[in-house]
C-alpha cells in the first residue's frame, strides 16, 4: 500500500474557491428575492444633442421649456420621483418618472409652430436583458401639421450588454445606457429621424425597498399623529371645509425665477451657486418658499401671504439674494414680491419689490386646497431694476405655482424625489446643447450650444445595485478563502500524524449578507436644477 501524500495545498484551495464561487455569486436566497418597489428617484436624457441644437440654431429658431418639475443637469434633461418595481431575482425592472420638455421651432404667421413637440413621463423597461425607454408623446406631424397624442410610445431601445439587473440593494443605478430609436419612436418624433437613429445615452438612479403591505384599519392611527410636512398643520379632521373668508392653514409658492439665469450663475461665465435658507426647498427646477402665513377669501379669490425662506445668488460680479417672499391675489391675477439685496452693487435692502405678475382667475378650493399650477410669469420694471436690467419689463420667467390649504387634511404639493444619493442643488453644471450659458441677456433666444454631444461621447455603461448583493459575495469568498486555508492545514496535518478531526463547516454567503448602504449616483449627476 503506497504512503499517505498530502493534498497540495495550492490546488486544494483553488479547487475550493472554484466551487464556491457559483454558490456566492447566486442572489442570496430569502433576503433578496422578494420584489421591491421603487419609489424616489430620477432619469437624466438629453434626448439627442444634434436635435436641441438643430432646435436652437438658425434654422428652426426655437427653444424648449421644462414642465411638471424636470430640470436640466449637465447635458441632460432630469425627469423626477420615479415610480415603479424591481425584482432583484430576475432582474426585472419598471419605473417611470415625472416631468417633461417641449420642444418648438419653425414659427409660423399664425404664431404656431412646424416642429412642435413634447416628450414627458418618461418610463425604464427591462425584462429578460432587454430594455426600452417610454415616454407620453405630444407631437405635429411634419408637413399636414396634424397633432397626435400618445401615450407611453416605445420610444428607444436600451442596449443592456454586460450589464447584470440581478442582485439586490438600493439604490439601483445605470450610467450611460445606449439607446436607439425604434419605429414606434421614429413616428412620433414626427419623422425627423428613422428608426435606428442613435439617441443621448440613459442614466438612472433609483430608491428600491421591500414592497409594503396595505396597513390594517384596525392598526392605523385616527388622530393623524402620522404627519407629513406637506400636510396642513392645526386642526384635526371635523369633517367641515374651512373654505370661508379668514387666515388659512399653510401655503407654498414655487419658484425658479429663470432657468436661464439659473444656468448663468452656474455656468461658465458667472461660475457661482446658490444657497437656500430659512427653510426655502430646492425642487430641482424651482426653489419652494414654504409655511405661509396671512388671508385668503374663497368666495372673493383673494389671497395676503408671507412666506418663509431666503435664495442667494453668488458668483463673479454677482450677489444677489431674495428674502422675505409675499403674493397678493385679487381681481384675477396675482403678484410675487420679495425684498431685494443686491451686495454686488453695494445698494441698500429693497423691500417688498413686485418682481413678477400671473394670471389667478381660477383660485377657488378644491378638497381643501386651492391651487395654480406652473402660471405663467412675466418680470415687472421694479423686477427688471432688482435684476439689473438684464431683462427688459415683460420678459417671461419660470412659471409659478401656488398652494392654500384651508382645510387639516389638505395635502401641499410635494417637492420632487430626486433620490437618496442626489448631489446638492446649486452647484456648477452645464445646460443642455443649446441653452443659453454665455449671459442671462435674451435668453429667449439661446445662444451659440456650448455642451458637447452625449452621442459622442464614449463614455461606457454601468450599472450598480446597491452594495448588499456585492457585500454578501465578497464575504462569502472570503469565508470559503479561509475555510480552505483550514483544510490545507488540516490536509498538511494528517500529512504528518496520519489522521485528523475534520474542520467545521464554514458558515454560508448568505448568512453573511448585509444589504448595506447605498453606491453613488450616475457620474454625470452633478445637480444645477
Amino acid at each position: 500500500m503506497p504512503p499517505f501524500r498530502p493534498v497540495r495545498p495550492v490546488r486544494l484551495c483553488l479547487a475550493l474557491l472554484l466551487l464556491a464561487l457559483p454558490v456566492a455569486l447566486l442572489p442570496a436566497a430569502g433576503a433578496q428575492a422578494a420584489d421591491r418597489t421603487v419609489r424616489g428617484g430620477r432619469l437624466d436624457w438629453g434626448i439627442k444633442s444634434s436635435f436641441l441644437s438643430y432646435i436652437t440654431g438658425p434654422v428652426a429658431r426655437g427653444g424648449w421649456a421644462l414642465n411638471g418639475g424636470a430640470a436640466t443637469v449637465g447635458s441632460a434633461f432630469r425627469f423626477h420621483s420615479a415610480n415603479g418595481s424591481y425584482d432583484p431575482e430576475t432582474g426585472a425592472f419598471r419605473a417611470g418618472f415625472s416631468g417633461g420638455v417641449r420642444f418648438t421651432g419653425h414659427q409660423k404667421v399664425d404664431g404656431t409652430y412646424e416642429l412642435d413637440l413634447t416628450i414627458s413621463r418618461p418610463a425604464v423597461r427591462i425584462s429578460g436583458g432587454s430594455g426600452t425607454l417610454l415616454a407620453d408623446m405630444t407631437s405635429r406631424a411634419k408637413g399636414s401639421g396634424k397633432l397626435t397624442r400618445a401615450s407611453q410610445v416605445p420610444l428607444a431601445s436600451l442596449d443592456l450588454s454586460g450589464i447584470d439587473m440581478r442582485g439586490g440593494g438600493s439604490p439601483v443605478t445605470l450610467n450611460n445606457v445606449p439607446a436607439t430609436l425604434t419605429s414606434q419612436g421614429a413616428t412620433a418624433f414626427a419623422g425627423y429621424y428613422t428608426a435606428g437613429t442613435p439617441l443621448d445615452p440613459v442614466s438612472l438612479s433609483v430608491d428600491v425597498a421591500a414592497a409594503e403591505k396595505p396597513a390594517s384599519p384596525a392598526t392605523s392611527d385616527p388622530s393623524g399623529s402620522e404627519r407629513s410636512e406637506n400636510k396642513a398643520p392645526g386642526s384635526e379632521p371635523s369633517g367641515k371645509r374651512r373654505e370661508t373668508a379668514g387666515r388659512f392653514l399653510t401655503a407654498a409658492v414655487d419658484w425658479g425665477v429663470r432657468r436661464t439665469y439659473r444656468e448663468y450663475v452656474t455656468g461658465p461665465i458667472a461660475k457661482g451657486k446658490w444657497t437656500l435658507s430659512g427653510g426655502a426647498q430646492d425642487g430641482g427646477a424651482f426653489f419652494r418658499f414654504p409655511r405661509g402665513t396671512g388671508s385668503y377669501d374663497a368666495a372673493k379669490g383673494t389671497l395676503d401671504a408671507d412666506f418663509a425662506g431666503t435664495v442667494r445668488f453668488t458668483g463673479t460680479g454677482l450677489d444677489l439674494t431674495l428674502t422675505r417672499v409675499a403674493v397678493r391675489v385679487g381681481g384675477g391675477k396675482g403678484t410675487l414680491y420679495a425684498d431685494v439685496t443686491d451686495a454686488a452693487e453695494g445698494s441698500p435692502p429693497r423691500k417688498g419689490v413686485p418682481l413678477i405678475t400671473f394670471a389667478a382667475k381660477d383660485f377657488t378650493p378644491q378638497r381643501g386646497l386651492a391651487v395654480l399650477t406652473e402660471v405663467p410669469a412675466a418680470l415687472t420694471p421694479q423686477g427688471a431694476t432688482a435684476f439689473g436690467d438684464l431683462y427688459a419689463a415683460g420678459t417671461a420667467m419660470d412659471p409659478v405655482s401656488l398652494a392654500v390649504a384651508v382645510d387639516g387634511q389638505a395635502r401641499l404639493p410635494a417637492l420632487p424625489d430626486l433620490g437618496s444619493d442626489a448631489s446638492a442643488g446649486g452647484q456648477p453644471a452645464q445646460a443642455p446643447s443649446g441653452a443659453a450659458t454665455g449671459s442671462p441677456e435674451s435668453p429667449g433666444s439661446p445662444e451659440s450650444p456650448t455642451a458637447p454631444g452625449a452621442e459622442a461621447a464614449a463614455s461606457q455603461s454601468s450599472v450598480s445595485i446597491g452594495a448588499g448583493a456585492y457585500a454578501a459575495i465578497g464575504a462569502g469568498v472570503l469565508v470559503v478563502a479561509g475555510a480552505a486555508v483550514v483544510v490545507v492545514r488540516a490536509a498538511r496535518a494528517r500529512g504528518r500524524h496520519g489522521t485528523s478531526a475534520p474542520a467545521s463547516a464554514p458558515a454560508s454567503a448568505a448568512d453573511t449578507a448585509s444589504g448595506t448602504g447605498p453606491t453613488s449616483g450616475p457620474a454625470s449627476a452633478s445637480d444645477e436644477s
